[in-house]
Formats: structure tokens, sequence, C-alpha cells
């Protein structure tokens, strides 16, 4: 058996990354101190404006490999964000960080080679399509973000997509999955793209950059600081001035296993697979590039691809590197290992000539070139030679006898963070657990309650393996290391309890016929999509809605079904599936009420868009739905047991009154009947959230302020209305609507119209259908409006011939109009009055809470069949009766309060909660 190594007691840094402004110091990896890179030229070509120069005394700070540069170019530091005056910098080879000479004892940031090693818990990210993000810098290569990046939908995280494969999978941890359990919330500390008035929490100084990867900031409670001021916070964080709206994630549960973080928050994957995902391929300007194409190097240099193991050699996919054509073979090592930010000892590798074409068959047969050696096999000259040289090597880690392990506890409160074992050729899993538990203080525990397991820490799948008892750990560490040395250096090994997790993972399914039992719907999706009786049952019906909610207690069956439900349609209907979590209602504070956020990305163009990944960065992205994937039902379903919330709506007129009847239809199966709802206005008309005060239409506001609003705003009543359309038999005429429409019930807030103005409605419906790529601005919308009614004004007036009115069973004389609109708030046609503003003493004035309609006549064109719009939404009705009835209780609204003035020193964006603003502190 291993001797034991002794036991290493180092507490963790704040939140579930690496805290930039905590000590950290390097990793012990391999069993050996790591060399610093040589003196050789840095990865790639123009990795920036410095010329190479000594390196400063003594060990690195948080694992850089720092070396003097000349600057030839204005450059700032990355720790205190000034300026570097006069000619000379310190710049880190692996990660780019530049700092002063005076700022290097101080920086806390830890270089991208070692901060996976520093995660405290590993979370994958959710990296949505590429997009421009100006004045941006990526989080890996710490370089400004020019060309079309990625972004994470839950956290801010900015990426180039070559440095995907190397970012840290340190996102938010925003559910409970059945792996981890804390007892607080810590802040979750992002470095960089700070606003650049972005004020220091602790010493009030500016700690943003708009030059630099510079300052920290809380992902949570919006907390921002110099990375060396924040090591002054209290780690526990408490979600700041939202704190009351957030749903916390201790009380959200989602046991997902392999499910994705882009099926767990229900965000749209990218059709297209991105580079970089999940492999290495790059362009090579730096260790964050990769490029398929070989620029010709300077006459003094070499240009070389270089691939980390049998997986980039099979897919093809490599890292350049440009190094002097007079480089020793250590020199091309390390800018080798540097290129795959592998921080590990030099001397633990070699690099093994591919001769070219590159095939992946017996990669072991290649020529080897020893890091302070010389050749083996055919080829001896070595990457460094003055003669050509093969343009393609591979990296290979060295056999060892032994290697010093690290060993974590996962969720076990023993106050250590790892311990370090040495394992040999006869070490196994089972061994491993005998010699761990010991050193944790466990020993009095059986080993039979405790298993090892393997964590893939990649930046967008955390995957997890358990290992068999008889696994032979050197021999898997080796196995690793040939397929890929980047994958290495993301592995963590686990002791855990091997407590067993009942699975139970909750699927909406969406799209199935209406009206049928829960026997019924069981039967249909046996039938289609082969469900197993024994693992899948039906926990909720939703039989108006055509929805169902699946509770499954198996992984594998809930993947299988995941994935095969969203390609199957019933009677041609295409099926919805969706992974809900389960909130854990005991466990909310007293005081939250959780906002629960629904946003319809089809209103307000590319607003709609931009808000929901807004939304899901300041809220938990549990609490965020996106209405065109399944609709409001699934959030409702979410938070049907949360005794207090309430709901923000952004988009148009007619996606209000689409969630206002989700609600309506919901209310007696949720434990808060009665949520106050706010809107965001998205859409054209908008003319409840100007009643609400919530403005025309949104014009790109912080979001945060939006949220300020609404948890600020007071609660108001509203009437909601019932339409009930009973199309009359016209006598069998020939291509009649009424034999096949059938009664329809509607709900109404706004206005319900009959004639010119549903006509209206009902041409510009038709036109945005067929060409919606031209409707993504309010003011063309309303041009489209405009010119569609001044081609009806010369049309004949005759709607008062073909209906009739009655009122509490009265019947009402109708003068000579084409248009009735029945008003329930005081704005129609995107704030038009109709009513009037004056005082008439014959009626009082007109509330949305009174139980009232306002009944108004307009003039215009009509045709055969009667155009309807109800808030917004058009259709041609035939002739028959239309019943308006009071719809049950009034919902409650949420109206924006007016604008106070600002304090002067008050800063814009004060979303943290700690220590207070002086007055008159400057802006």
């Amino acid at each position: 058996m291993a001797a034991a190594a002794e036991p290493r007691a180092r507490a963790w840094l704040g939140g579930s990354s690496p805290r930039p402004g905590s000590p950290a110091s390097s990793p012990e990896l391999g069993g050996r101190g790591r060399a610093r890179p040589g003196p050789g030229p840095g990865p790639g070509p123009g990795s920036g404006p410095e010329r190479a120069g000594a390196r400063p005394p003594g060990p690195a700070a948080s694992g850089h490999s720092f070396r003097k540069v000349t600057l030839t170019k204005p450059t700032f530091c990355h720790l205190c964000s000034d300026f570097i005056w006069g000619l000379a910098g310190f710049l880190c080879d692996v990660c780019n960080f530049m700092s002063h000479e005076k700022c290097l004892k101080h920086v806390k940031t830890p270089c991208a080679g070692v901060a996976p090693s520093l995660v405290r818990v590993p979370v994958a990210h959710c990296f949505g399509p590429r997009g421009l993000y100006k004045r941006k810098f990526c989080a890996v290569c710490r370089k400004t973000l020019e060309a079309p990046a990625l972004r994470c939908e839950v956290c801010e995280l900015h990426v180039h997509p070559d440095c995907v494969p190397f970012a840290c999978s340190d996102c938010r941890q925003c559910h409970g999955d059945g792996h981890r359990d804390h007892d607080t919330h810590h802040h979750h500390w992002r470095e960089g793209n700070l606003p650049s008035g972005a004020r220091c929490e602790v010493c009030r100084k500016t700690c943003g950059s708009s030059d630099v990867l510079a300052g920290v900031r809380c992902e949570w409670c919006g907390m921002q600081a110099h990375s060396v001021c924040s090591a002054a916070l209290a780690p526990e964080c408490t979600f700041g001035r939202l704190r009351t709206m957030v749903l916390p994630p201790a009380c959200v549960r989602l046991l997902s296993r392999n499910f994705s973080k882009m099926h767990c928050f229900r965000i749209f994957e990218s059709a297209a697979p991105e580079p970089g995902e999940g492999d290495d391929g790059v362009d090579g300007s730096s260790p964050a590039g990769l490029g398929r194409e070989v620029l010709a190097p300077e006459s003094s240099k070499q240009t070389l691809k270089i691939f980390d193991g049998n997986d980039a050699l099979q897919r093809n996919h490599f890292r350049v590197i440009t190094v002097p054509r007079l480089a020793r073979s250590e020199e091309v090592l390390e800018a080798a290992l540097r290129a795959y930010y592998v921080m590990e000892d030099p001397r633990d590798f070699e690099l093994q000539a591919l001769p070219l074409p590159v095939h992946a068959a017996d990669p072991g047969a290649r020529g080897k070139t020893r890091a302070g050696g010389s050749a083996e096999g055919e080829d001896s000259r070595g990457p460094g030679s003055r003669e050509a040289a093969p343009e393609a090597w591979i990296i290979r880690a060295l056999p060892h006898t032994q290697e010093v392990l690290r060993i974590y506890p996962a969720w076990l409160k023993v106050g250590v963070a790892y311990v370090s074992i040495r394992v040999t050729p006869q070490s196994t899993a089972r061994t491993v657990v005998l010699e761990v538990l010991p050193l944790l203080g466990r020993q009095a525990e059986g080993p039979e309650s405790f298993q090892l397991v393997e964590v893939l820490m990649g930046s967008r799948q955390v995957q997890r393996t358990v290992l068999e008892d008889e696994e032979p750990l050197l021999a898997r560490l080796r196995d690793i290391r040939q397929t890929s040395l980047r994958q290495m250096t993301q592995v963590r090994f686990y002791v855990a309890e091997s407590r067993v997790v009942v699975p139970h993972v909750s699927l909406y399914v969406a799209g199935l016929p209406p009206g049928l039992s829960a026997q019924e719907y069981g039967s249909l999706l046996e039938e289609a999509a082969a469900t197993k009786a024994g693992l899948v049952s039906v926990s909720h019906v939703y039989s108006s809605q055509g929805a169902v909610v699946l509770d499954v207690a198996s992984f594998t069956e809930a993947e299988r079904l995941y994935m095969l439900v969203r390609d199957t349609a019933v009677h041609g209907r295409p099926l919805t599936a969706l992974v809900l979590p389960d909130v854990l209602h005991t466990k909310l504070p007293p005081d939250s009420s959780p906002l629960l956020v629904f946003v319809n990305p089809k209103s307000g163009g590319l607003k709609g868009r931009d808000l929901l990944c807004s939304f899901r960065k300041l809220l938990n992205p549990h609490q965020v739905f996106e209405l065109t994937n399944g609709g409001p039902l699934p959030g409702f379903h979410v938070f049907s047991q949360v005794p207090c919330f309430r709901v923000l709506v952004c988009g148009g007129d007619g996606t209000v009154g689409w969630v206002l009847a989700a609600l309506e239809e919901m209310r007696h199966r949720l434990a808060c009947p009665e949520p106050s709802v706010a809107i965001l206005p998205l859409g054209t008309g908008n003319d409840l959230g100007r009643v609400l005060r919530w403005g025309a239409g949104y014009s790109g506001e912080d979001p945060f302020s939006v949220l300020v609003s609404v948890d600020e705003a007071d609660a108001v009543l509203m009437d909601r209305w019932t339409i009930l359309l009973d199309a009359h038999d016209t006598g069998g005429a020939e291509n009649s609507v009424a034999d096949v429409e059938p009664p329809k019930i509607v709900q109404m807030s706004n206005y319900c119209g009959i004639g010119i103005d549903a006509e209206l409605s009902l041409d510009f419906h038709q036109a945005r259908e067929e060409e919606p790529g031209k409707f993504t601005s309010r003011f063309h919308n309303k041009g489209v409006y405009v010119r569609v009614g001044l081609q009806k004004i010369s049309h004949s007036r005759g709607l008062h011939k073909e209906i009739r009115l009655q009122v509490e069973q009265q019947e009402v004389e109708l003068p000579s109009i084409e248009g009735l609109i029945f008003i329930n708030i005081p704005s129609w046609g995107s704030g038009a009055d109709l009513w009037g503003s004056d005082s008439d003493s014959r009626f009082e004035k007109p509330r949305m809470d009174d139980g009232l309609l306002e009944v108004v006549g307009v003039t215009g064109v009509m045709h055969m069949a009667t155009p309807v719009q109800v808030d917004g939404e058009p259709w041609i009705q035939a002739p028959g009766h239309m019943i308006i009835s009071a719809a049950g209780p009034k919902v409650h609204m949420l109206r924006k309060t007016k604008q106070k003035p600002r304090k002067a020193g008050t800063p814009k964006d004060a979303r943290a909660d700690g220590v207070p603003v002086p007055e008159g502190d400057p802006k």
C-alpha cells in the first residue's frame, strides 16, 4: 500500500469560484514543484507590444510566470488599472497578466493555468451564440474581444471561442443537485468587465476599467471592489438590493445528472456547434487562439503545430506556437505547455515529432524529443534545430512509477480543502479511500460507506464518474494524460459518501390534445415515446392546455424521454419538453417574495432577447421563463407552492393578456392565488403599460433599475372580463364560416374592438406574420398602422346597421359608426384616451377597477365578416352574439411609483447593500 502523505489543511476561498482578492498558492501537481518556464519567447506571434527581458527574482504569485518586458505602446496594470509609466512592466507568459513592479507583491488573481485547481464548486457555463461585445475582455487570455465572442447566459464570463476549452467551470451555482450542500451562501466573484465608473465597496475609489480586465464583482449581490480590497469583505453574500426578489439557490433542487445546464435553464442551444466546444482548435496568435491556417513565420522564427493528446490528434485540433529557430528544446517544450495552460514541471513531459500529413494511427511510434536531451528515432534535430524540423508535434507525459494525487472531501464537512496522497501501480480506488479516511478524521466509519468519484470539470459540462473499487489509479491517470493534457488539469477526485440519491426528474410535456384524463395522457405518451410504466408517472395534468408534468424515477429514462419527446409529434403537433426544478418553499426566508419573470423574445425586436439574458444574470435563471418555449404554464407550475411571489411580464399587451389568462386558470392551484403583476412594455401599443406608468415602451433602461422599480411599485386592482363569441348558423350558406366555427371564450384586460380598429389590427397582424423581420421597431410599426388607416378613410360607413348593442338587457340605439370599442382602461391605440378627460356630470370618472366598461363608437370601414380584436389580438368573427361579462376576482397589478429626484452623490448603480455612500461623494 502506498505511504500516506501528510495532509494539508487549506481553507477554501470565499464563494463558488476563487476570489481574486484572497490568498492563493500554486497547486501541487504531479508531486513536484513547478519549474518556472525559461526565458524563451511567448507561445505565439504578436503576443503583445513587449520585448522579452529578465525575470523577477523569487516565486511568482498566484501561479503566474512573470517576466520583465520592455513596453512599446501604452499599457495598463491589471491589478490597479493605472497606466504603467516608463518602459518596463511585468508580464505573465501564460495568461498575459500585466503588472507594475510595485504591484507584483499584491497580485492575488490566479493565473489561468492554476485557476481550475482553485474552483470551490465546479459548475458548467451556458454559452450562447456568438456576438459582438464592445469593450469586453476574455477571462482566459485577458485580451480584448475584438471578433465575435461567447458569453455565458448565466454569469458575466466572456471568452474568445478558442478560449472556451480553457475556461474554468466556475459559473454561478443556482440550485442544489444532490452532490453538494452548503449552509451559507458566499460571494461569487467575477473579475473584470465592470463599468468604467464602478466604485469599490471598500475604498470608494474607481475599480472599473475599459482598458484592461481589472476589479471584481459579485454576480449575486452586484458588490464591486478592487481584487485586493475584496479580501476585506465578509465572504457571506446577502443578495444585495434584490434579495427579496431573488430565488435563493438553496431553495431550488434539480437532480439533473448529465442534463446540460442549457437544458436545466431552458435555454435554446445553437444549432451549429461552436469551435472550441469539446475541442482545442484555435487561431495561433497567443495561448488563447488556435488556428487551422499556419501563417508563414519570419525568417528567424518557426511556426509549429502542437497537439496535447490522442483526442486532439484524431480531431486534428491543434494550437500554434512561434519560436526562434535557434530556441533550445527546453524553451520549445515550455512554450508548448504554456499554449495549453499546463503549469506542471516541464521535466515531466516530452515532445514527439509527427510526420506530415498528420494521422491518428499509432501516435506512440513517432520520433521523440526529450526536454533537456537529444532526440530519439529517425529525426534527431528537435524542434529548436536550425535545420528543417517537423511542423507538427505532440506533448507526451513521461511515465512515472508513482504520483502525488489530491483527494477532495466532496460535501464532507471536515475543515480541509484536500489531502495529498501518493499513488503507485498497486493503488486502487478502494485503497485510496482506505488511506484518505483517517486523514479526514473519518476512520471510525466503514470504508464501504464511501466511494471515489472522478469529476471532469469542463467549461460546458461537469461530468461525474464513480470509480470501481479495483480501478488502478496510476493507470487511469496515464490514460487521461494520453487522451488530453488539458483534460488532466480539469480532472479532480473526490471521496464521497455512498449514499443513494433517489432519482427524481420533473419533465413538463406540452403540445398534447386538450381535454384528456391523466390515464389517457399516460397511454398516449406510452404509445408515442414508449414510456416505462414503473419509472414514469403523470404527477400533474393541465387538461385545458394539453400539458402534463411527468415524474421520472430514473436519470437514464429522463434523459431518453427528454430527447425523444422534443422530436415527437402527436396528431400533427410537435411536443415541447422542459426540465423543471423543484422549489423548496419551506426554506424561503420569511421576507422573500421572489419575482417570476416571463419574457417574450419576439416582442420589441432584439430587446426581448437581451432582457432575457440580463434577468437571468441579475436573478436566479430558474425564475426566468421564455414564453416561446412552453408559454407561461411551466413558470406558474414551478412557483405553485411559493407562498408569496410577484410576476413581471416583458412583452406587448397581447403577451400580458396571455400571462393573465394562464394566471386565471392556475389560480386555484397556487399557494399565492393573487400575485401582483408588473409590466415591461415591449410591444407596439403598450396601452396597459402606459396606464400603469411603465411607459410607452422599453428603450434600453438598465435592467437592474427596472427590477428596483418593480420592487418599489404600488399594488392596484384591475377588472378582468370574459367574452363569449357564439357564431350563428347563416342558413347553410356556401363557404359559411359558422359551419366550422365553435363558440369562443377569450379573456380581456384592456379593450375589445369590433369593426374598423379591429380591421387595422388584423391587417397589421397579417403583414407582420408575412414578413416578421421588418417589424422590429415601434416607430416602423406605428407607421404601418397609419398607412393602413389612411387607405381606409374613404370607405363607406354602416356598422350600426349590422350590429345591436344591449347593456344590462337594455338595447342602445347606435349612431352612424363603423367601429365599436369596449374599454376597461383609459388608453387605446397607443395612448389615446377615447373617453376623454373632461368632466361630465352624467358619468363618473372611469377607473380600471370600477367593474364597468366604457363603450365608444368610431367611424371607419366595414366588410362582410366582422373583424374583432381583444387586447390587440385580432381575428375575423362570423355573425353571432358577443357577450361580455366580469371574469371573477380582480387581478392585482403593479403600478410604477412616480420618479423621485435622486440625491447628489448617490451612485446610479447601487446594486449591493454594504458600506453607506458618504454625502457628497463625487460620481
